[in-house]
């Protein structure tokens, strides 16, 4: 059978009150392309791995740079596009960058993604 075929409804009439109710609740497009641009963060695999680093232990940028073997530019580059995103936040404690997770709210994301991957 064609996999197309089996997601085309066999008589395209549109159920408007199933319709109506969900327009209702949907976001708006400024909304939903930020909500896109937030999990582009997510679709990088060096992010990936600083965000798991991040959910066992705050690290400074030469210590998360050890640990995945990676450069320290290379990781600062990401952090700072992970900082943007306002999924990682940092402070300064003498000559280093401490980094950690911006809040609770990331560390659902990436368990609930994990969860589903891991089904």
């Amino acid at each position: 059978m064609n996999v197309i075929s089996d997601i085309i409804c066999d008589t395209p009439e549109p159920h408007e009150d199933v319709i109506e109710k969900v327009r209702e609740t949907m976001p708006d497009d400024d909304t939903l392309y930020e909500l896109a641009d937030l999990f582009k963060m997510f679709g990088d695999s060096t992010r990936m791995k600083i965000l798991f680093v991040l959910m066992e232990s705050e690290m400074c940028v030469c210590d998360i740079a050890e640990l995945l073997s990676i450069s320290q530019s290379a990781i600062s580059h990401q952090l700072r596009v992970l900082k943007q995103a306002k999924l990682i936040s940092s402070r300064r404690e003498g000559k280093n960058i401490i980094c950690f997770l911006a809040d609770d709210h990331v560390r659902s994301i990436i368990d609930q993604g994990l969860s589903h991957v891991l089904e």
